[in-house]
């Protein structure tokens, strides 16, 4: 393979600053087969390595990424623009939390399953591993989605490819040095660098056995139509639309604060986001008053800059579809009471997109019925618990969707009523890993975390003995 040739390789766009951060080539058909063939031959081993063993290694891979979190955290930065102030803690808080739970279980999770005794025989089911997981991940929250795949598949006795998203690709690179320091014996964990046709090959090769897809409904399905006729377990989580509900008891003050972080952080990148609110009428007023004055408080700008508390847009395609999406709802009639205007930092064609906020939505718009993906919320008024959950029941997706109220059996209620895979009382955009992360309708049908997150990593089989 050429490394002249522009086919092969792939460049690492900095949303900062349009500059090229890193170059990498990708890798041909030869190259991967020799990744799957060493999955292929590292899996005897590794199946028959120690629970205990596996634990201690993933445990020290994790101690590697703490003790590297800031340089960790910069690369993030300069790879998809989260701001500096914060990418560290997608390790120190949320990496070590998840595999950390996933660790703390597994001896108890994957152990053989007992059945009533009965006299004469000794009966018991097992989880063995699948073979070699296949983890395609995406770029907006790097390792935390890799993590609920590489750590759960990896304790189960899995070997384990990473295919990270075009954008981080320097996370793939930073994980397998992190095992490689742990221990890991060779093979065990691989990464390649590859092309969206060479991912669909690798899904079709026997060598695969189960595969991992985070990113958009158009991507999910494709992962599917790849492992079609091969019987194999797909997982897949393909984004939301969550809605957020506040109702007339709700804590005002603290309701606004929590909607607007889980609106805006990360640009509102995030597939847990909160992109379309419904506020009781009782409360409209003063929420959205106090919604406005929160977000203008953001700081737009490099996120590099420790004061920066929001900064670009994975690229500028990306802020162009949000932009397209706030003119339309305008043209359609709604209003911004905060618009990218009002952030100097802002630039037009560029990822640079301040919060907006949008009001007189409704549901004829695309804000208010696609994935935006991007700092942009249309906020609606309502009459009813009924009116409310109608609203957040019509949308193609259910990932998660949160309630803002005193009353918890309300919350509890509301929340049997919608269609999602997650219901937050007076929280949002969180994901325990002691609840299993999942989703509905075009969300996808992935499972992770929790003490089912070892499920689709593992195969059962009966042991019916005679005495």
């Amino acid at each position: 393979m050429s490394s002249v040739d522009a086919v092969t390789l792939q460049n690492i766009i900095s949303p900062i600053d349009g500059s090229t951060l890193a170059t990498r080539q990708l890798a041909d058909d030869s190259q991967i087969e020799i990744v799957l063939e060493r999955a292929s031959h590292a899996k005897s081993e590794w199946q028959n390595t120690t629970i205990a063993e596996r634990i201690r290694l993933c445990e020290l891979m994790v101690n590697y990424l703490e003790a590297n979190s800031n340089d960790i955290g910069l690369e993030i930065t300069q790879q998809m623009g989260r701001p500096i102030r914060y990418t560290p803690n997608e390790i120190l808080r949320g990496v070590q939390e998840r595999a950390r739970h996933m660790m703390s279980i597994a001896q108890r999770e994957l152990r053989d399953i007992d059945v009533p005794h009965v006299d004469g025989f000794t009966k018991f089911i097992r989880r063995n591993p699948v073979g070699t997981v296949l983890v395609v991940a995406p770029w907006n929250y790097p390792y935390l989605t890799a993590i609920n795949s590489i750590v759960p598949a990896l304790l189960a006795g899995n070997t384990v490819i990473l295919k990270h998203a075009s954008q981080t690709l320097l996370c793939a690179e930073r994980l397998f040095v992190a095992f490689a320091a742990a221990g890991l014996p060779t093979d065990v964990f691989q990464f390649v660098h590859a092309t969206h046709g060479a991912v669909a090959k690798m899904i079709s090769d026997s060598r695969i056995n189960f595969v991992v897809f985070t990113g958009s409904v158009d991507g999910g399905r494709q992962i599917e139509r790849a492992a079609a006729g091969r019987f194999i377990g797909v997982g897949t989580e393909l984004g939301g639309k969550d809605p957020s509900y506040v109702r007339a008891d709700a804590d005002l003050a603290y309701s606004i604060a929590e909607n607007v972080d889980g609106v805006f952080f990360n640009s509102g990148q995030s597939c847990c986001a909160i992109e379309r609110i419904y506020v009781h009428t009782d409360v409209y007023d003063e929420f959205v008053d106090g919604f406005v004055t929160a977000t203008q408080s953001y700081v737009l700008g490099n996120p590099l800059e420790p004061n920066t508390t929001i900064g670009p847009m994975v690229n500028s395609a990306a802020a162009s579809f949000v932009r397209k999406q706030i003119a339309d709802a305008i043209a359609q009639g709604a209003q911004a009471l905060v618009s990218e205007d009002y952030f100097a930092a802002s630039r037009k064609s560029t990822p640079y997109l301040g919060p907006t906020v949008l009001v007189d939505v409704n549901h004829s718009m695309s804000v208010m019925r696609d994935e935006s993906f991007g700092p942009v919320v249309g906020i609606m008024r309502v009459a009813s618990d009924n009116e409310a959950i109608s609203l957040m029941n019509d949308s193609p997706y259910g990932l998660t969707a949160s309630v803002w109220t005193c009353d918890e059996s309300a919350a509890i209620e509301i929340g049997s009523q919608i269609e999602t895979g997650t219901i937050y009382m007076n929280r949002c955009d969180y994901v325990d890993p002691m609840l299993v992360w999942t989703g509905v309708k075009d969300t996808g049908r992935g499972i992770a975390l929790s003490h089912l997150g070892f499920d689709p990593y593992t195969r059962l089989k009966s042991y019916h003995l005679k005495n």
